[in-house]
């Protein structure tokens, strides 16, 4: 206590002197404040696999404190559904009437005819990544980044009913804006990056498909409702024809389509709902063609495609025109009559491919996806990952200042003022630099 109050005697008597000066000051209405500049660039961060993104908010080997954690070695595995829990049938898929929606929820993103499609970055799992959007728009030069784009952790269905707080601050931002889109990333299955093999991947969808874990995803859907962000984009079950995840479909796709169809059945089933669902392959063929994964159209409302830029040596010419590629995704989803989206993609295997980013963005110019959102870390990155300096070059002149919104133009030039050094605490509590006006001490007339 007397460390404390030596602290609040040495300190008290310039924190009056510099609220006096202020409160004089702003009262005459001879005051302005020069915002600070703009928050240096992220570290760099680690480098990970190829699209799958790891667990731990990137850049850190520590989760955020916002971040659920993992269960310990030591706690008990979920419980096993009971045995009548198979044999409830599948809810109705008929929609659910919902109350009109709010301010919030009411303009769908990319709809006004000023503005480009919209788009966003992965910048981390939790908070941070909301703090870094307005921090990438900045680099940007202002532009509009209207997607928040994050992922549910696959380690336990816990977590992949979203609880915990994880998806708050996401939700927060989404609902400041009408225009802006919040997409998640949704494991199909627990211990989804655990390489659990084959004939237990078969057995556990065949689980999913006769609603074995129903509850769960009602669970989610609750709470994303409740979260007021009702018309979240949900990746689900994303990158199933190949081999990384548990949720693939390789091992048994009529049970993998049974069982997406059963989880967009119970999550439409929730009052108040306005999900749209993202059937999301990786480009190319991979373990098996993705044409034979897709569960339908009345349970599918987009088709994206994670396009990284591999393998080596494959130029994007190859990319566009192999089996499966990103043609092969602008027909198919013509053809069903759905809009396309591109949740992951950068550089990878080609190095810092500036070549690659500029078609990349001129091929999402023209075919116009519903959304796109860039993997901002190394080795995909341009912002937060130093070791592509040419691509970012590239993606940054031309996204810069992109939909920046207008803001109103003062037709009174600001008046000269001189910076009042008070200290970085004092300007950090008010938002910037004191600037006295030289005429302040005129009397008015």
């Amino acid at each position: 206590m007397a460390a404390e109050r030596r602290w609040t005697k040495n300190r008290r008597l310039p924190l009056i002197t510099a609220g006096v000066l202020v409160s004089l000051v702003v009262a005459s209405g001879s005051v302005t404040t020069e915002s600070a500049d703009a928050s240096p660039r992220p570290d760099p961060t680690p480098t990970t696999g190829s699209g799958p993104v790891p667990w731990w908010p990137s850049g850190s080997d520590e989760p955020s404190p916002a971040v659920p954690v993992p269960a310990a070695a030591s706690d008990p595995p979920a419980p096993e559904p009971s045995a009548s829990a198979s044999q409830d049938p599948v809810p109705s898929a008929t929609p659910t009437e919902t109350p009109s929606a709010s301010p919030s929820t009411s303009q769908e993103p990319g709809t006004g005819t000023d503005k480009h499609p919209a788009f966003g970055a992965y910048l981390d799992y939790g908070p941070r990544g909301v703090t870094r959007m307005a921090k990438l728009s900045e680099w940007l030069g202002g532009a509009d980044l209207r997607v928040g784009h994050t992922y549910l952790p696959g380690d336990r269905w816990s977590n992949i009913e979203g609880g915990q707080g994880f998806l708050d601050s996401w939700a927060e931002w989404r609902k400041e804006r009408d225009d802006r889109l919040f997409v998640l990333n949704v494991p199909m299955l627990e211990r989804n990056e655990e390489g659990v093999p084959d004939a237990e991947v078969r057995k556990l969808l065949q689980q999913g498909a006769q609603g074995d874990f129903d509850q769960h995803y009602r669970a989610l859907a609750e709470h994303l409702v409740d979260l007021d962000v009702p018309d979240t984009v949900v990746v689900l079950g994303w990158e199933m024809n190949g081999t990384t995840y548990t949720h693939r479909c390789g091992p048994d796709p009529e049970s993998w389509k049974k069982y997406w169809k059963r989880i967009v059945t119970v999550m439409r089933s929730v009052p108040g709902q306005k999900f749209r669902f993202d059937f999301t392959p990786s480009r190319g063929r991979d373990a098996v063609p993705w044409t034979e994964c897709y569960p339908g159209d009345d349970v599918v409302d987009i088709v994206g495609m994670d396009s990284y830029d591999q393998p080596e040596n494959k130029s994007f010419d190859e990319q566009v025109s192999e089996p499966y590629g990103l043609q092969a995704q602008i027909d198919f989803a013509a053809e069903h009559k759905k809009p396309i989206s591109y949740p992951e993609w950068g550089l990878f295997r080609n190095g810092d491919n500036a070549e690659y980013m500029k078609r990349m963005l001129d091929w999402m110019d023209e075919h116009k996806p519903l959304y796109n959102t860039l993997t901002d870390y190394c080795p995909h990155g341009v912002w937060q990952c130093d070791k592509n300096p040419k691509a970012s070059a590239v993606y940054r002149a031309a996204l810069s200042g992109r939909d920046k919104p207008t803001e109103p133009v003062n037709p009174t030039e600001p008046p000269q003022c001189s910076p009042v050094d008070l200290g970085d605490w004092i300007e950090h509590w008010l938002g910037g630099k004191l600037c006295l006006r030289f005429d302040w001490w005129k009397p008015r007339s």
